[in-house]
């Protein structure tokens, strides 16, 4: 993992946690137990009802593997991938409708 998040860094990535969220922003920097810091980053929001909502969250860190594998949190990473910029530039994220995601489950 430590390899592919370095040649992440300094790009644009999308990260989606457990419990379904979407945060895109700029990898500025991760530990070794994948915590990520993104920058100019945001959340996006899917409906079904409107066009998906970018919530503006700035500088943000995110927390990766528990220390304990006991331990689950809902806003562990679950996928982290690069975002193509030139593609997301021309997506008009107002008229995209989708489910919202839901959380991972463990059985």
């Amino acid at each position: 993992m430590a390899t592919a998040l370095k040649e992440m860094m300094g790009k644009q990535i999308s990260v989606i946690t457990c419990d379904g969220r979407n945060i895109v922003g700029q990898l500025r920097g991760y530990d070794q137990v994948t915590n990520v810091i993104l920058d100019e980053c945001h959340e996006r929001v899917f409906s079904l009802d409107a066009g998906v909502e970018q919530v503006v969250l700035g500088l943000y860190i995110i927390r990766g593997a528990p220390r304990r594998a006991r331990i689950r949190r809902r806003d562990n990473i679950a996928v982290i991938g690069e975002v193509d910029i030139e593609l997301d530039a021309q997506t008009d994220f107002s008229e995209l409708r989708a489910d919202a995601l839901k959380p991972v489950t463990h059985t």
